[in-house]
């Protein structure tokens, strides 16, 4: 590990070197392994009549004419007018860059990569970079993130230099590597930087994406070790039949083998580490409540956190519906809690007298003093960080995990993400949920939605429409502020309609959501703010503007707010993106309401990237191992499980460099080998 500031290299200046820091680049070691975020890839070639309007590509071609620049005080224009090999031509378009323009000669060809844009009367590409088409120049060019006064080319100078004095130390023995056919780890990490070609590229790619998985397999693993050594609160049976039979409906046999899975755990001596996986409307909360019970029985507290105040308040009512009546106690603490409130409610969780607590992130926050916390819950466990969940769990002594989650993943991808935590999957929807009817439109269809909701709302039936942004902007994004008052002053004049983003007033967010579960409001105009735990039976119409914009499984998680109640419920994805991908995706969600089966579809379309990172479940970040295969995924864990098995403390000197590296990737979070 080269741990030398970069200041020591030819041309990086301490004012330089603060603009790395800036992107976490400190010393040569984090220079070297700052890889770049893409290639302009001078390399495959394409006709520019083949790409759609707003795609980037390559394409050779030939300048046949440049046009009279225009040159105007604030903006000039310079356009020169090229033939691709097809004999298509196109207009190459620079603005305030006369340097361009005067590097192109008449007669001479020309490898561009840039935008294709239509406009109206052919195509064109837009600022597009080149460079000779007989030069000697790599035709795979590295693109780095950059930062303000640092540019992607700089950082590619700075980097040549780093890797001038590095080498990287092999992790994996020869015998590894033939196995799986990997290159050397040096050429793997310098050719990242370099590539020769596409299959150089992803033969480098491959390896530094086995290492990232191999290491993260070792650690989720190397966690579960540790977990399995610590004393939790165990707990004896109890009789759950007044639980199941204060319900309100028959639970499905998928959340009663969910609960025995959680009661089973919680009678050992090793803390339950349990996630409940479940699709939308599959009833965990029913799961959840149950635990809370059974600890309760058992004298110990429950502590759930949720995303949300909106979520964390729908808790409370369905908690204390399940829980109340059976002497089960169920309170709430949330940031708007007041000051009097909290102090009260803090002494009633000291003494013993609250069962259940059900909050956000106030739950850690402060000193708050359980008397005897047993089980923590965390929903949407997606939204908190390792340390975030930690520090529930710091409430207590060891006390059980239960993490709940309506984003379904690929089991391949689970075993990975997940492999410190048994997993509980609701397969089972409730009996009489009807699929929710999607269909994926473009704009031109919003007059008709417009009427199919004002006919649903006349029998009762209330909708969403969700837009991606809160606020005007130069984009061609739906924007839920304009949006909303030309809905209320101009579509619907004679509804009442609501408006809720993430940046209201929480008094304001639980005003709007009481009228629109009440019923009082007809049209609900949001952002995905509403993607988890708002739970309106009355809701039968979920309109998505933009819809491109948005993940699969953010998607479905979106139309899971409809379809909750006996009533027939329909989606409507709006877009005009003209991209492939974008139609492919959209098109997908129109033929299955499965969670598991849009999740692997997202998986075949994406690549596994979506699904990790500290922003989707508190891992820490990977670089190449998002982009890697499932075949690559799969090999590392299998690695792993050798590995460990042999030595579960990576303490043998073959195994040296893997745990440093384990214990690197995992120290933001505290986690590692000790």
């Amino acid at each position: 590990m080269d741990v030398r500031h970069i200041t020591c290299l030819k041309g990086i200046s301490d004012k330089r070197a603060g603009l790395f820091a800036k992107l976490g680049v400190f010393t040569i070691e984090d220079l070297v392994n700052f890889y770049p975020r893409a290639y302009t890839d001078y390399e495959t070639p394409v006709s520019i009549a083949d790409v759609p309007h707003g795609e980037y590509a390559s394409i050779v071609a030939e300048v046949a004419a440049k046009k009279k620049p225009i040159i105007r005080p604030n903006v000039s224009l310079f356009r020169v007018t090229c033939r691709d090999a097809d004999g298509t031509m196109f207009d190459c378009v620079f603005f305030n860059s006369e340097y361009s323009y005067n590097q192109l000669f008449v007669g001479r060809s020309y490898r561009f990569y840039g935008k294709v844009a239509d406009n109206g009367y052919g195509k064109e590409l837009n600022a597009p970079k080149f460079i000779g088409d007989e030069d000697d120049t790599p035709l795979l060019v590295p693109r780095y993130s950059q930062t303000e006064g640092l540019s992607s080319n700089v950082i590619s100078a700075c980097v040549v230099n780093a890797l001038a004095s590095y080498t990287a130390e092999e992790t994996l023995t020869a015998d590894v590597q033939e196995k799986y056919g990997l290159v050397g780890r040096n050429d793997a990490v310098n050719g990242i930087h370099h590539p020769k070609n596409k299959a150089a590229l992803e033969d480098y790619r491959k390896r530094l994406a086995f290492d990232e998985s191999l290491t993260m397999s070792l650690g989720i693993s190397t966690l579960k070790y540790v977990r399995r050594s610590l004393a939790g609160a165990v707990m004896k049976d109890v009789d759950m039949s007044p639980f199941f039979q204060n319900l309100p409906f028959q639970p499905t046999d998928a959340q009663r083998r969910a609960v025995a899975d959680c009661t089973e755990d919680m009678k050992r001596r090793v803390p339950m580490n349990r996630l409940l996986q479940g699709d939308v409307g599959s009833g965990k909360t029913l799961v959840a409540a149950a635990a809370c019970f059974f600890a309760a029985k058992n004298g110990y507290q429950s502590a759930v956190m949720a995303p949300t105040e909106i979520l964390a308040r729908q808790h409370l009512r369905t908690f204390t519906e399940f829980l109340q009546p059976l002497g089960v106690n169920v309170e709430l603490l949330t940031g708007s809690t007041t000051a009097k409130e909290r102090a009260a409610l803090l002494s009633r969780v000291s003494a013993g007298e609250t069962s259940v607590l059900v909050g956000t992130h106030a739950l850690i926050k402060g000193n708050i003093s359980y008397h005897s916390l047993g089980l923590t819950i965390a929903d949407e466990q997606h939204r908190f960080g390792v340390a975030q969940r930690g520090s529930l769990a710091k409430k207590g002594d060891e006390p059980h995990v239960l993490l709940m989650s309506a984003t379904p993943i690929p089991r391949t991808l689970a075993l990975i993400i997940y492999g410190d935590l048994d997993i509980s999957i609701l397969d089972e929807m409730p009996k009489g949920r009807l699929p929710v009817e999607t269909y994926a439109v473009n704009s031109t269809f919003r007059p008709r939605l417009y009427n199919f909701i004002r006919k649903h709302h006349e029998s009762g039936g209330q909708t969403y429409i969700v837009c991606p942004t809160i606020e005007e902007s130069k984009t061609d994004l739906e924007s839920v502020l304009p949006y909303f008052r030309n809905l209320k002053e101009n579509v619907f004049p004679d509804l009442k309609s609501g408006l809720l983003h993430g940046k209201m007033k929480a008094a304001e967010k639980d005003e709007v959501m009481t009228a629109w579960i009440s019923g009082e409001i007809a049209v609900l105009v949001s952002t995905t703010v509403v993607e988890v735990g708002v739970d309106n039976p009355n809701a039968v119409i979920m309109l998505i503007e933009n819809a491109e914009r948005f993940g699969l499984s953010q998607l479905h998680q979106l139309r899971g707010r409809v379809g909750r109640g006996a009533r027939q419920s329909y989606c409507a994805l709006i877009s005009d993106s003209d991209s492939k991908v974008a139609v492919t995706r959209l098109k997908a969600m129109e033929k299955t309401s499965d969670g598991f089966d849009i999740a692997n579809e997202d998986l075949k379309l994406r690549g596994p990237g979506d699904f990790f990172g500290e922003k989707q479940h508190g891992l820490p970040e990977l670089k190449c191992a998002a982009m890697s295969s499932l075949e690559v995924l799969d090999q590392t864990r299998e690695l792993a499980e050798e590995i460990l098995a042999v030595d579960p403390k990576l303490e043998r000197e073959e195994h040296e460099l893997l745990r440093v590296a384990v214990n690197r990737l995992f120290s933001p979070e505290g986690a590692g080998i000790a």
